[in-house]
C-alpha cells in the first residue's frame, strides 16, 4: 500500500486537501511541501472523495450515535429514600472517579483489540449495569450500580472520537464528533421524551416507573451489542463496506501506527495536551452543571416531574443544532481555536458545542494513533474531574479559563506552523515527493518532529498543527 501512496493520479484536482507536507531527495537535497494538509497519495477526485465520505458517514457515524443515547427518570429520590440533602449529588458523584480512571486503559485495550471487540464489551457491560440499576431498592445500591456504571461507561467517549481519527481526515472528522456527541445532547431530548412513555409502566412487575427505564434502556443494550461485532469495522484497512481502491486512498498517514508504550510516554509528556485538558475542565464543568441538574431546575421552578421532563427538550435541541452548526464550520474553514473562543464567550449555547470541538482540535495535533488514542482519554478524562455543584461565579471563571487559554493555544500554533514554514523555505525546499525512506525516518516523531539531520538527507517536519 505505501507504494500506491507515492503516486499522485492526474484525477486529483490541485486544490485537493493536504495532511502532510511532501519531501524528496533532489541533488543531494530534501525538497518539502509548507502546505499544512495533506491526502496522502490521493487518487480520488472530489466527486469519488465525496462519495466515499457519504459511503462511511452511513456505515460509521449513525451507530456511533445510537451508542450514546439514554434516558431521564423520576421519582427516583423518593422511591428510594433519598431525603437527605446530598443524597442525590453522591449519587451522581461516584460515576465519575472510575469514568475517568477507565479512559486511558479503555483507549489502549481498544487499540489492542479492535473496536468491534472492545465497543462490545463495553456495551454488554455497560447494559447490565443499566439494567441492574432498575432492582435497585435504596441509596447503597444506586451508589454501588453507579460505580460499576462509570467504570464500563468511561471508554466510550474517548473511545470513539479516536475510532473516528482512524477513518478521517483532520478537517473531515470535526462534523462527525460533532454528530456523534449530538447524540447525547438528542438523548437529552428525546431522552426526555420516551422516559415520560415508558414512565406510565409504573407498578408493572412491581418496579417503579423509573426502574422500567433502566431495565428497558440496559437490555436493549445488551441485545444491540450482540450484533454490534459484525456491523463495527475495526479500520479502513479491514472494513468489507469498502473496495480495495477505498481502502488504498483512506491510508492516508506514513506516521507511526503500532502499539508501544513509548508513545504512551509521549502523550503524558506533551505539554499541549495537558493545556487542552485544563481548556476542557473549564468547559466539561459547566456542561455537567447544567445537564445533570436540568430535570432538578426545572422541578423546583414549580413543574410536576413529567412536565420537567418534558420542559428540559428545547435546551439539548438548541445545543444539538449549535454543535453540529460549529462542528461543520470549523471543518470548513480549516480552524479551530476561533470558533472554541466565541463559543466559550457566548456560552449560552456555547458550552455543548466546543465538548466535540476541543477533542478534534486536540486530536488533530496529535501525531501517531497509539499517543492520541492516550492524548484523548487525557483529554476527556481530566474534563470528567470537573465539580457538577459548582456555583455561577465559579463556571464563569472555568469559561474564561478555558477561553484564555484557547487563545493562548491558537496564537501558539499560528506561531509554530509559520516557524516550520520558515525552516522549508530557508533551506529553498519546494514541493515534491515525500520519499519512503524520509517517512520511515520520522514515523516516530510525529507532531514532535523538526529539521534534524538523518544520514546524509536533512529531513524537514511534514507535520502541521490544526490552528
Amino acid at each position: 500500500m505505501s507504494s500506491e501512496k507515492a503516486k499522485v493520479s492526474e484525477q486529483t484536482p490541485p486544490e485537493s486537501v493536504m495532511e502532510k507536507g511532501e519531501v524528496v531527495v533532489k541533488d543531494g537535497r530534501a525538497s518539502y511541501s509548507s502546505g499544512i494538509e495533506k491526502l496522502a497519495g490521493p487518487t480520488f477526485n472530489e466527486a469519488r472523495t465525496a462519495r466515499l465520505l457519504r459511503k462511511m458517514d452511513w456505515n460509521i457515524v449513525p451507530f456511533l450515535a445510537l451508542l450514546y443515547l439514554k434516558c431521564a427518570s423520576g421519582h427516583l429520590e423518593r422511591d428510594l429514600g433519598m431525603t437527605g440533602k446530598l443524597d442525590y449529588n453522591i449519587a451522581l458523584a461516584v460515576f465519575f472517579p472510575p469514568y475517568v480512571l477507565a479512559e486511558i486503559p479503555s483507549n489502549l485495550m481498544m487499540k489492542r483489540m479492535g473496536a468491534s471487540i472492545w465497543l462490545c464489551v463495553m456495551m454488554i457491560a455497560w447494559g447490565i449495569c443499566m439494567t441492574l440499576m432498575g432492582l435497585v431498592k435504596n441509596l447503597t445500591g444506586l451508589v454501588i450500580a453507579r460505580i460499576f456504571l462509570g467504570f464500563c461507561e468511561g471508554g466510550l467517549f474517548p473511545g470513539v472520537t479516536w475510532y473516528i481519527t482512524l477513518w478521517y481526515r483532520r478537517h473531515e472528522c470535526g462534523l462527525r464528533m460533532a454528530i456523534f456527541f449530538s447524540a447525547a445532547t438528542l438523548a437529552g431530548a428525546f431522552g426526555g421524551l420516551l422516559a415520560r412513555g415508558i414512565s406510565e409502566m409504573d407498578g408493572i412487575g412491581g418496579r417503579p416507573g423509573w426502574a422500567w427505564i433502566f431495565i428497558l434502556e440496559g437490555l436493549v443494550t445488551v441485545v444491540v451489542a450482540f450484533f454490534a461485532k459484525w456491523v463495527i469495522n475495526d479500520s479502513p484497512e479491514t472494513a468489507k463496506f469498502l473496495t480495495e481502491d477505498e481502502r488504498t486512498e483512506l491510508d492516508r498517514t506514513s506516521l507511526a501506527d503500532e502499539y508501544h508504550f513509548k508513545y504512551f510516554k509521549a502523550a503524558v509528556k506533551d505539554w499541549k495536551i495537558w493545556v487542552h485538558m485544563l481548556i476542557t475542565i473549564g468547559i466539561y464543568t459547566p456542561l455537567y452543571s447544567i445537564s445533570l441538574f436540568l430535570p432538578t431546575i426545572v422541578r423546583n421552578m414549580g413543574y410536576t416531574d413529567e412536565k420537567a421532563q418534558l420542559m428540559s427538550v428545547p435546551p439539548y435541541v438548541v445545543g444539538c443544532v449549535a454543535t453540529i452548526g460549529g462542528g461543520y464550520l470549523a471543518d470548513r474553514s480549516k480552524k479551530r481555536g476561533p470558533y472554541m473562543m466565541f463559543f466559550c464567550i457566548i456560552a449560552i449555547i456555547g458550552i455543548y458545542p466546543n465538548v466535540p470541538m476541543g477533542v478534534a482540535w486536540n486530536g488533530n495535533n496529535i501525531g501517531g494513533s497509539t499517543k492520541r488514542a492516550v492524548g484523548i482519554a487525557m483529554h476527556v478524562g481530566f474534563g470528567n474531574l470537573g465539580d457538577s455543584n459548582s456555583g455561577h461565579g465559579l463556571l464563569i471563571g472555568t469559561i474564561t479559563m478555558s477561553t484564555i487559554l484557547s487563545l493562548f493555544m491558537h496564537l501558539y500554533l499560528v506561531r509554530e506552523n509559520r516557524r516550520r514554514d520558515a525552516l522549508t523555505q530557508s533551506k529553498g525546499l519546494t514541493l515534491a515527493d515525500y520519499t519512503e525512506e524520509m517517512k520511515e525516518a520520522e514515523r516516530e516523531l510525529g507532531d514532535n518532529a523538526s529539521v534534524r539531520p538523518i544520514a546524509d538527507v536533512d529531513l524537514v517536519a511534514f507535520f502541521r498543527y490544526t490552528e
